[in-house]
């Protein structure tokens, strides 16, 4: 299967941010992608009240285009993350789509990890205005399982432990990761958890600047599950892609079976104290 990660610049300019990552897409297809994966925010990406003015259900514009595009080039298309408003709600949520060839949606997933940090100087808490998701979700492309997460997740091995455990093959991480964060650890993290569970990782991320004090690393790679890199992204708006060789990853599997060797008899987890 060849996948492609589309990374961006995105800004509060929604119509500017579809029509790029519209080009981009057809370019991955036309590059003979299977799977193309957009990165976090890939609609609209700026400061709180941007993304709460912005904010779309799944029924929205932002998906309804690529909806389109997915049905017109006949491929998957992970639509990387959108600000969702959810009825009911009073927090948006951080939300990945898989949505499959014929332009129907095969998988909803809302990011269970809210990012609240302080980072190069900058405080982020993204739970003000989003709240953290509760299920954990795989989906079918093909043959083949896929694990869905979105960026400050891939801080969470046991979410990926789990993917793993439910049969996914394969990991896609949509991100806006910082620069700080990301120069240190972006693609470390990638390979951990391309290696911890002898997986592909599709990791699209954010480039540059955005309002109001984004700084994005770009970097947009794809990890297979030796942990080789098989595609980085230069510093633009770009995409790379990779042929993903299942028999590969069948073969490490089975020369080293870690996943096999596991025993969860044995794992104990500890009594959480909160304070």
């Amino acid at each position: 299967m060849r996948a492609a990660a589309v990374q961006l610049n995105s800004q509060e300019n929604k119509e500017r941010n579809l029509e790029v990552a519209e080009r981009l897409v057809r370019d991955a297809a036309r590059d003979g992608a299977e799977l193309v994966c957009l990165p976090e925010k890939w609609n609209l990406l700026g400061d709180s009240a941007a993304l709460l003015d912005g904010a779309e259900s799944l029924e929205g514009p932002s998906l309804s285009a690529a909806r389109a595009w997915a049905r017109e080039l006949g491929v998957h298309l992970l639509a990387g993350s959108i600000a969702e408003r959810v009825e009911g709600h009073e927090r948006l949520s951080n939300t990945s789509v898989l949505i499959g060839p014929q332009g129907d949606d095969l998988a909803v997933y809302r990011k269970i990890h809210m990012f609240d940090v302080e980072v190069g100087g900058v405080t982020y808490r993204e739970s003000e205005h989003e709240e953290g998701g509760e299920e954990i979700v795989t989906a079918s492309v093909g043959d083949v399982e896929l694990g869905l997460t979105v960026c400050y997740d891939l801080r969470f091995p046991e979410l990926y432990r789990i993917l793993a455990v439910r049969g996914a093959r394969v990991f896609t991480v949509p991100s806006a990761f910082t620069a700080p964060t990301g120069r240190a650890h972006w693609e470390v993290l990638l390979r951990a958890r391309a290696i911890e569970n002898q997986a592909f990782v599709i990791a699209p991320n954010q480039i540059g600047e955005a309002p109001p004090h984004y700084d994005s690393y770009g970097h947009s790679a794809i990890v297979d599950p030796w942990g080789a890199v098989l595609a980085i992204a230069p510093d633009e708006q770009c995409f790379v892609a990779a042929d993903l060789d299942l028999s590969e990853q069948d073969r490490v599997r089975e020369k080293l079976p870690s996943l096999a060797n596991r025993r969860p008899s044995a794992y104990r987890w500890p009594q959480e104290v909160h304070a």
